[in-house]
């Protein structure tokens, strides 16, 4: 059954006049979506769920503020990207190098750049799935599962020169298909640990 405020535009409208209706389809629209996608940037779901709830106070509080000329799905997505990058600041001391990598990040996914990110992460998506065989479930132990190269090692029964030898491969066969972007696009993908 389509709803009135399906149209972004109608829904905008409403939550700039304070409609409560409004708020609660947003929630209901965007919150598992921007869970989702907060719990692959923080690989911590409490964390995830707190970047969520924030998003959507911020989003009520200044509603007021809220533009139908802008995409709001990508507004509501930038907005948890830079709530992760606000936390994850004030949990962890962040060195220069540290921010050096979170500033290239803020380049990566800049509204600008959202459609060559987009590109860019399908391309390592196939080209991990193009993978040898041994090659790509090494690498997917390594950087989705979060696994050191010893416990690859002792799952896979195979040296830990090899584990290395695969995801040195992997990281050379991804590269070239993405280029210098290639932690900051596996970044968004599975998360700081991981890289």
């Amino acid at each position: 059954m389509l709803s009135k405020f399906d149209k972004e535009s109608v829904l905008i409208s409403h939550l700039k006049d304070g409609d409560e209706h409004a708020y609660l389809y947003l929630v209901k629209t965007y919150h598992s979506m921007l869970s989702n996608y907060a719990y692959s940037l923080t690989r911590d779901w409490a964390m995830a769920q707190d970047i969520v709830q924030e998003l959507f106070l911020y989003i009520w509080k200044h509603r007021k503020k809220l533009d139908t000329i802008y995409s709001l799905k990508n507004y509501l997505f930038k907005m948890a990207y830079n709530q992760f990058v606000n936390a994850y600041r004030k949990n962890n001391a962040v060195t220069a190098l540290e921010r050096s990598y979170m500033e290239a990040l803020d380049d990566a996914i800049d509204d600008r750049n959202s459609e060559i990110l987009k590109r860019k992460i399908a391309i390592i998506i196939k080209g991990i799935s193009k993978l040898p065989k041994k090659c790509k479930e090494t690498f997917l132990l390594s950087k989705k599962e979060g696994l050191t190269n010893i416990e690859i090692a002792e799952y896979l029964n195979i040296s830990v020169k090899t584990v290395e030898g695969h995801i040195a491969k992997a990281f050379h066969l991804l590269r070239a298909r993405v280029g210098a972007q290639l932690k900051e696009v596996l970044f968004l993908l599975f998360g700081i640990k991981r890289v």
